[in-house]
């Protein structure tokens, strides 16, 4: 299989969490993690980009991430939702960056 197929079963694989988990998240960390509404602009805009090509350039989009995040660090006070927010959008990175 080749890195761009990697990637885009990896979308397919973790999108439908992602949807479901970024609202919830940002809803209930929101008030104390104030990165966290950062996190789901630059998301929305990967779903978007995701839902209208097969080879979307999500290069700025990753940047973005990677720099809100800490490189995705997990905060220390926040729940596992949250941590696997974090743990997919890395998954998402890594296999971005792969099918380059």
């Amino acid at each position: 299989m080749s890195e761009k197929s990697m990637f885009i079963n990896t979308v397919e694989e973790l999108m439908p969490t992602l949807v479901q988990y970024v609202p919830v998240v940002q809803r209930v960390h929101g008030a104390h993690h104030p990165e966290f509404h950062q996190v789901r602009t630059v998301f929305d805009g990967i779903l978007t980009k995701t839902k209208t090509s097969k080879t979307p350039d999500l290069n700025e989009e990753f940047a973005q991430l990677r720099a809100i995040t800490n490189n995705y660090v997990i905060p220390d006070d926040v729940c596992e939702s949250y941590e696997a927010v974090y743990d997919m959008l890395r998954t998402l990175d890594t296999a971005y960056l792969a099918s380059k």
